[in-house]
Parts: structure tokens; C-alpha cells; sequence
């Protein structure tokens, strides 16, 4: 007998059931509202996957899609439940979790074991379905809302750029943009999570998109209503008025609506203004958005909101709040002056809902087949990153060349460029493990067919080789484009392959004199198997190490707007392109990944990619935050957008240190002047900043970012920057153990302060500090000049500062000292931190002694985990963990005998053991507190401290 498919199964069941409220099944439990209404979900599905980890789906009709999940991994094991029907609810319980339905509304609770609520649904079930249909396929627009516990903060999203720590009461539109990377995963200091299963464009909060300012009453500066008076002086020396006129929007958001402005104005030394007054028509908290390039400064009562820029090309966008009353004015200015070149501006608000709305935790997709999301719990914030990873995948262990430095410019325009910079690293001892070669590697009319262009290049083997030699890898800028004409073209457009939009409308790119071509569809299983084809014959077969997936939101035109992109992806091989508009990177990035584990099972892979997804974790991905700008503003905002991106469930991220796109005082610094002053500052506050976040990585565009085109050898910024280089060097020991925990134990490397602390709730809010690893807490420097920082020390635990190991008492907020040189940093009390010697790259000096420094004051642990460095053996079982434990008690720390081994481990280790305790200041790295020097053979020791 020929089986039925999944969904004509659930339908057939469906249809079987009709008369009851609830069923079990084979899928799960069904349960159908009895007081369903109009857009409401008709059925719904709870399928428990793990004692702490329950699906909920939630049809429009009485059927379900068995469309396979992108995000989820399929095949995941049943857990043991239970159902019962008890007062109005249908129960289903694992035994750790209950989830009580209401057969009336559907509203879903989820309690732990012993009946205490941990999210709770809104009373009316939360539930919106509404039919649409997009290129002839039917589907829907989804809502699902929950209620909000007052006292808990929310994490996640992905990576944004507004400076946003805790997302709980606010807004956030998911979609995929250069600088900007959508997870639609949230997780609370409560200890839930929720995967919200959609790939559409979606919102957190407020399901609505922002609103034009028109929405308010606007008066000009001449008291009449109807608009602000927006000012255009097309010459800033002169003072040149172009035209005044009264406009009631200020939408230039993107290629299409900046047709709108004055015909004629030229952005060249340009300067617009808007003035006048808004005057909201109702009371209430509004959120305003400003989306920004070039200087932009907004006022409003003369408070100023914002002070920002951005490269012309590649905006961004500022949020702020104001609570307003009905009919009050409140003076408005906005300045702008757009820096050269075709720029962006807007400023847009929501309007006011009740307050417990927006408290909710609301989650909106403009298309999806129903309502599909993951509920997860534990007893901590990594526990339910943990849940996240059994649902999507595990994060590997990264090779560990990829722990070292990266060094990156765009770009390094020839062989002899790429090469002379490795030596001269290697000349001066500065430590390096990697060399990346940026886009444009190729002939210039042939993007897309993976050549060399062999006038800049003419060895590519040979330079590869020479890089190898000198011990380091290499990657290179790799993207999903495609040239009209060119071979690899041809390949894909044969079987239908590549978006087609961009051929039909003539798009050219910005290389001049202008190219036409298109994106690869990467939702096509068959064409990401032709995508890798390309790559290896051209590129892997050559030897290189390591893949930069550039691009890939995908940015097939940059500014377009978001309706356009759609027109220029779409259809993708698995369905309209508004319904999978935020999965390509995980797409494409599964092509590079599974071809390569394919054609070569034995090195790792790595990844670096400008895009991100759910799930993206298990494909060897790192990413990155894209083309941001070189400004304090820009480099304050990277630190709440890699906490929350690692808090999104992926443990890998880094960014352009220094800023990618330079602002034109800078590029035109004089030795001397201020401007090279604050140039060097700037890269100086950043490399410190970026040598503790999961990858170290320079890159930009001129000047040069090089430590040694930065700034003379003996300047502070070059000694600055060594420092730090050295010191995550030696800092390499802890640092490859974390990515030992991140496959194992699912840990997470770059850590907001409340995954540790949160107990403690003056951390919850805290966005310019993060935890690397366990022990060390990382507090940036992001003020031109500031010789000081105010630090927060968290509660129920003292801390110890890393540079002179003073003792100060937590849950207190000093204002530290901050030298040009010196970033602050904090060692909690527990710890235990091991260190080894000076090296310039990671697999030199395997065998030396390795110190261990305990920081007294609390009990602590730390496993040393070490394996074969770039293979996949630990997958096999082949590694080895040292497990350190300190007792405060008795001021002892055990060695615990080694578990495991693999091939090529170092069996006798040397172990400096040093103290660190409130009575004796120990620097780090000092030989001041050397207690014992242990020699071990696998076997356990202990030394009394």
C-alpha cells in the first residue's frame, strides 16, 4: 500500500476528530478552540520534543503543513507525556514541563513541574491568522502574543545596530540588511526561550510597520500647518538656498523614494534642514525611528536625540521614545547634511498602545503556512541556548587558527600586496594567524567565476603555499553574484537558477562602467551543490583555507527597497520570496559547508558571513556586523549587538575593528592633526575592545589598518594594540577551551552580565559590559578622550582588576581609570584562568608550561580542554579535558586526572600554579603569587594554596 503524505495523514485525522475538542495522535495533541474566532487559530498542535522543549503550531484551518522546518533539525527523538482533560484544559506534560490549553480560546501556559507559570497566553489565545496570498500561493499573515512577566528582560533578535540591550517593552523589524542580522529567537532572565519559526519579514513587538510623520499635526516654522519647512542649501559655503518648501513626510529611505527629492539638488556640500512643531493626537509613548546617512543630528524640544553618522551608501537607523501628550507642540529639528553622494534620511514613528500591550512579547511574520514556534526552559539563560542548539544544531568547535588574529584590509590588491603584509607581520613578531583577500580578486568584467585575475595574481598556488609556510591560513571573499555572460552565469541560468529580476531590469553594479548580473538561488538544494562545484574547482582545489560569504542578506542591489528586494529574489526554488526572505545566509552557507565536509571529512570548515539565521551555528559559521562606520557611535553600538547576536543562540561573532566605512576627516588625517589623533584613538579603543569578542578581526576600507600603517612603533596606539594582540595570545589556553564548551556543554563566549548575574537586576539594563568566558568581564572605552569609565560590579561576587589583581567588592557602581593604553578589565572572584607563553601563532610552542592563575575568594572550576586543533576527531571522541577545582574552604585546587586523548597530545604538562587573593595583589601574567610548578602525567594532584 503506497503511504499517504504527512499532511494528507493530519487532514484525514483532522477530519476524523471533527466532533471532539482534543486528540492525541501520532503528530501530537490537537486541540480545536470550541469559541475559535474570525482570524484565530482553528486548531492546534503541542508536540513535546524534550522534557523542556515543546512545539506549538496553529492553523487556520483544521490541517497542518509538514513542510520541513529551515532552522529546526529534522528527525529530533519523542519525549515521554502525558495528556489529560481537567477544568476546561487540556494538560500535556513531560516531566519537567506542563503546558495547559484552553479548549475555549486556546490560550497556551507553560508551568514548570511543579505548577509554577513561566510564560502565560493571552487570555483570547494570542492567536492571529489572516489569509493572503503572494504570486498565486495561498498563506498567511501570523501573530502570536504572549503575556509578559513585569520583572524580566528579554535577549536575542539577532544583531542591530540602535544600541538596544534588553528588548523587553521595545520594538524591533526582523529583516535581513548590510550591518543588520534577524534571529527571531528571544530568551529571558526567567529562563524560557521562544523560536519563532518563520522566514518572512517579520516584528518583535508592535506588529505594525513605523508610520510617516504625518500621523502627527505639523506646523512650519511660519506657524502654518500642513508640514515641516524643510530647508535645501545645495552649497554649505555659500550658503546657497536651493528651495524652502513645506513636507509632510520625511521618507528618502531608499533608491525608490529618494526620486522625490528637489530635481536638480546636488548632494555635494549639502546641507537640509526640517523645522517646525509636531503635535501628536493622542497621549501616550511614541517610538520614533530615525534612519540616517551622513551627519544627522535631531531635536526635539530641544533636547538632542541623536548625533550620528554613516556612509552615504550604507544607512542606519537611531530609535528614541517620547512620551507626548495630545494636542501639546513639541518643537522638531532635523539637520542633515548628507556627506557626498546619493544619501538616505527618514524619521518615522509608532503610535501609542496601552501599556500592557506593549509589554507583551509579540511575534509577527507578513507570511508563513501557520503558526510554528518553539518553547524552551531550564534553569538558566544556557541552559536554554543549550534547548536552542538540540532544536537547530550544535555549534562546532572552531579550528583553532581561527582563535588567533585576523588580518584584513579591502583589499590587498595583488599577490606581492597580500604576501608583504604577512612578512612584515611576521618581521616585526607580531602575533598573526590569518590573511583574508577581500572581493575583486577576479578579472573586473568576470565577477562570479572564482579567477584570479593572474596580471595581480600570477601564482596563486605559490602565494597560498608561501602563506602556509609562514604558518597561517587564508581566507577569501566569496559571493553568491553572478555576471551576465560569464561561465559560472551560464551554469546556473541553464537550469533556471538565477534571479532573474536583475537581468529583466538592467540592474548595473557600482563597478564602473557598470555591470549587469544576479544572485544564485540559494533555497535550490541542486544549485548550492553547483555553487560549491565552482568554489572547489577554482579556489578549495587550490588550496585555500577559509570562506568569506559576503552579501548574503542577499544584497543583490544595496538601498533598494524592501518590496523591490523581494522582486529581485523571488521565486525562490521552495516558494515566493516573501514567505523566505530571511533564510538565505543559512542556505548558502549549508552549501559551502556540506560540499566541503563532503569532498574533505577531516579539517574544519570556517566560515565569516554578513548574514545570519536561525541554525546557522551548525554549518561552521561565524559572522560578521557588516559595513559599519568608523565612528565611537558605531563601535559603542557593536557591543549590544554582538551580546545579543551570541545571546540569539550563535556563539560566533565579530566585526570590522575600527569601523568599515571611513568617515572623510580621517581618510584625509594629517600626521599631527587632531583628526590622526582621534583616528588612532579610535582604532586603539577598538582593538581593545575587539581582542575580547569570539574572533579578533581587523578590516576596512583606507587608511590602512594595519597596526603598523595605524601608527609609528613606538606610538601608544602601536604599543596599545600589541599589548592586546600579545595578550589574547597568551590568553589562547582559555580561550580554545570555550570553543571545547561550545560544542560540549553549548556554552556561549561573548556573555551580557545577565547570564551570570542575574540575580543581580541593576545588570539587566547594562550594555556596554559583557562576560568573555566565565571569568573575565570586559568593559570597552567608547568616548574620544576618556581617561575613565564608570563600571558596574556585579553583585554576590568580588572582582579583581586584571592589570594590578586589586580586590574590589561587588554590587557597586566606581568610576575607574581608563589610560590611553589600557582598557578596563575584571577578573570575577572563583576563577581560575590559564595562560601560556608569548607566541605568534596558535600551534607554535604546543608543549611549554602553561600558568595557572586561581583567583581566590570563591570556590571555581575550569576545564582545559585541547584536542587535534583542526580536524573533526573531537566529534569521534578524540580530545582531552583537565578539570581544575578550587575550594576557598580548605584553599586547595585539585588537578583532576586527564580525561580522554587523541593523537599527538602533549602527555606531561608543566603547571604553574599562582594565587591571586584580597590580601595579595597579583598583575596578571606576573611572577609575583607563584605558588607551586606542577609536573603532571594525567594523573590527579593537589596543591594547597
Amino acid at each position: 500500500m503506497k503511504q499517504l503524505p504527512a499532511i494528507v495523514l493530519i487532514s484525514l485525522f483532522a477530519f476524523s476528530c471533527a466532533q471532539s475538542s482534543w486528540e492525541k495522535s501520532s503528530e501530537g495533541v490537537v486541540i480545536y478552540p470550541k469559541n475559535a474566532q474570525h482570524q484565530s487559530a482553528k486548531a492546534l498542535m503541542i508536540v513535546p520534543l524534550g522534557d523542556e522543549i515543546i512545539r506549538v503550531s496553529a492553523s487556520a484551518t483544521k490541517t497542518f503543513s509538514d513542510a520541513p522546518s529551515l532552522s529546526v533539525l529534522p528527525g529530533l527523538p519523542s519525549v515521554e507525556y502525558t495528556v489529560e482533560e481537567k477544568e476546561g484544559k487540556v494538560i500535556v506534560a513531560t516531566s519537567k514541563t506542563k503546558v495547559e490549553v484552553s479548549m475555549k480560546t486556546g490560550a497556551i501556559d507553560f508551568y514548570d513541574a511543579e505548577g509554577n507559570l513561566i510564560l502565560g497566553g493571552k487570555e483570547d489565545g494570542g492567536t492571529r491568522l489572516k489569509a493572503m496570498e503572494v504570486d498565486g500561493v495561498r498563506g498567511y499573515e501570523l501573530q502570536q502574543v504572549f503575556e509578559s512577566s513585569e520583572d524580566e528582560a528579554l535577549y536575542g533578535l539577532g544583531q542591530h545596530q540602535a544600541g538596544e540591550m534588553n528588548y523587553k517593552s521595545k520594538n524591533e523589524e526582523l529583516f535581513q540588511y548590510n550591518t543588520k542580522v534577524s534571529i527571531p529567537f528571544v530568551v529571558s532572565t526567567k529562563n524560557y526561550g521562544i523560536l519563532w519559526d518563520n522566514y518572512s519579514l517579520s516584528r518583535f513587538g508592535d506588529p505594525r510597520p513605523y508610520g510617516q510623520i504625518s500621523q502627527f499635526k505639523l506646523v512650519d516654522v511660519k506657524g502654518e500647518e500642513g508640514g515641516l519647512t524643510a530647508t535645501y542649501i545645495d552649497n554649505t559655503d555659500s550658503v546657497h538656498v536651493f528651495l524652502e518648501r513645506k513636507e509632510a513626510t520625511i521618507d528618502y529611505e531608499n533608491l525608490e523614494t529618494i526620486e522625490n527629492f528637489p530635481k536638480g539638488f546636488s548632494f555635494d556640500r549639502a546641507k537640509i534642514t526640517w523645522e517646525g512643531k509636531l503635535q501628536p493626537k493622542e497621549s501616550g509613548l511614541f517610538h520614533f525611528l530615525l534612519y540616517y546617512a551622513g551627519y544627522t543630528k535631531i531635536w526635539i524640544d530641544g533636547q538632542l536625540l541623536a548625533d550620528k553618522w554613516r556612509t552615504a551608501w550604507n544607512p542606519s537607523v537611531a530609535k528614541f521614545p517620547i512620551d507626548m501628550n495630545a494636542g501639546q507642540d513639541y518643537d522638531i529639528k532635523l539637520e542633515w547634511y548628507p556627506d557626498g553622494g546619493v544619501s538616505y534620511i527618514g524619521l518615522k514613528a509608532l503610535s501609542p498602545v496601552p501599556a500592557g500591550q506593549q509589554n507583551d512579547i509579540s511575534f509577527y511574520s507578513e507570511m508563513g503556512d501557520q503558526i510554528d514556534y518553539y518553547f524552551m526552559k531550564g534553569n538558566s539563560v544556557d541552559d536554554v541556548i543549550s534547548r536552542y542548539r538540540t532544536l537547530t544544531g550544535k555549534a562546532q568547535v572552531m579550528p583553532k587558527w581561527a582563535m588567533g588574529f585576523w588580518q584584513s584590509r579591502e583589499r590587498y590588491k595583488t599577490q606581492e600586496e597580500l604576501l608583504s603584509t604577512l612578512d612584515e607581520f611576521r618581521k616585526r613578531r607580531i602575533p598573526i594567524d590569518n590573511i583574508v583577500q577581500d572581493w575583486s580578486y577576479w578579472p573586473v568584467e568576470k565577477w562570479g567565476s572564482h579567477d584570479f585575475d593572474t596580471a595581480r595574481f600570477p601564482d596563486v598556488e605559490g602565494m597560498i603555499k608561501q602563506v602556509h609556510d609562514k604558518h597561517a591560513r587564508i581566507l577569501i571573499s566569496v559571493w553568491p553574484k553572478f555576471y551576465l555572460g560569464t561561465e559560472h552565469y551560464k551554469e546556473f541560468d541553464k537550469y533556471g537558477w538565477i534571479y532573474q529580476q536583475a537581468i529583466k531590469d538592467s540592474i548595473c553594479d557600482w563597478i564602473f562602467p557598470g555591470y549587469i548580473g544576479s544572485f544564485y538561488d540559494a533555497y535550490s538544494e541542486d544549485a548550492r551543490k553547483l555553487f560549491w562545484k565552482q568554489i572547489d574547482e577554482k579556489l578549495y582545489s587550490k588550496g585555500i583555507d577559509a570562506w568569506w560569504l559576503d552579501a548574503t542578506e542577499p544584497d543583490i542591489l544595496s538601498n533598494a527597497s524592501v518590496e523591490y528586494r523581494k522582486k529581485l529574489m523571488n521565486p525562490t526554488a521552495l516558494g515566493p520570496s516573501t514567505q523566505y526572505f530571511n533564510a538565505y545566509a543559512l542556505m548558502n552557507a549549508k552549501g559551502i559547508y556540506e560540499g566541503q565536509r563532503a569532498k574533505n571529512p577531516v579539517d574544519r570548515v570556517f566560515i565569516l558571513t554578513r548574514s545570519g539565521f536561525s541554525g546557522m551555528q551548525r554549518y561552521g559559521t561565524t559572522t560578521w556586523s557588516g559595513d559599519i562606520g568608523t565612528t565611537w557611535e558605531d563601535m559603542k553600538a557593536q557591543i549590544t549587538a554582538g551580546i545579543n547576536f551570541s545571546m540569539s543562540g550563535l556563539p560566533y561573532w565579530t566585526m570590522d575593528i575600527g569601523g568599515f566605512c571611513v568617515q572623510k576627516k580621517f581618510e584625509r588625517a594629517k600626521e599631527g592633526s587632531e583628526d590622526m589623533e582621534e583616528w588612532r584613538e579610535l582604532n586603539t579603543r577598538w582593538y581593545q575592545f575587539g581582542a575580547f569578542v569570539p574572533l579578533f578581526r581587523v578590516h576596512g576600507q583606507f587608511p590602512y589598518r594595519e597596526i603598523y600603517n595605524i601608527a609609528p612603533e613606538k606610538h601608544p596606539a602601536y604599543q596599545s594594540m600589541l599589548y592586546y594582540n600579545k595578550l589574547r595570545y597568551r590568553l589562547m589556553p582559555y580561550i580554545y577551551s570555550l570553543t571545547g564548551a561550545v560544542y560540549f556543554d553549548d556554552y556561549t563566549i561573548m556573555r551580557g552580565l545577565a547570564m551570570d548575574f542575574s540575580a543581580d537586576k541593576n545588570v539587566l539594563n547594562i550594555g556596554d559590559q559583557f562576560m568573555f568566558g566565565p571569568s573575565m568581564m570586559v568593559c570597552p572605552v567608547t568616548e574620544y578622550e576618556a581617561r575613565q569609565r564608570a563600571v558596574y560590579f556585579p553583585a554576590h561576587t568580588g572582582w579583581y582588576d586584571l592589570y594590578s589583581g586589586e580586590y574590589l567588592e561587588g554590587g557597586q557602581k566606581a568610576e575607574v581609570t581608563a589610560p590611553y593604553e589600557r582598557m578596563p578589565l575584571y577578573i570575577c572572584e572563583g576563577s581560575i584562568v590559564p595562560a601560556g607563553p608569548e607566541i605568534e601563532y596558535t600551534d607554535q610552542k604546543p608543549d611549554v608550561p602553561i600558568d595557572i592563575y586561581v583567583y581566590s575568594g570563591k570556590d571555581g572550576s575550569f576545564n582545559l580542554y585541547e584536542d587535534e586543533s583542526t580536524n573533526y576527531n573531537y566529534e569521534k571522541g578524540k580530545y582531552s579535558v583537565i578539570g581544575f577545582e578550587y575550594s576557598e574552604a580548605v584553599k586547595t585546587l585539585k588537578i583532576l586526572a586527564r580525561q580522554g586523548e587523541f593523537e599527538g597530545m602533549i602527555k606531561d604538562r608543566v603547571f604553574r600554579i599562582h594565587k591571586i587573593s584580597k590580601q595579595d595583589a597579583v598583575p596578571f601574567l606576573s611572577e609575583k603569587g607563584l605558588v607551586q610548578t606542577i609536573n603532571y602525567n594525567g594523573e590527579a594532584v593537589e596543591v594547597k594554596l
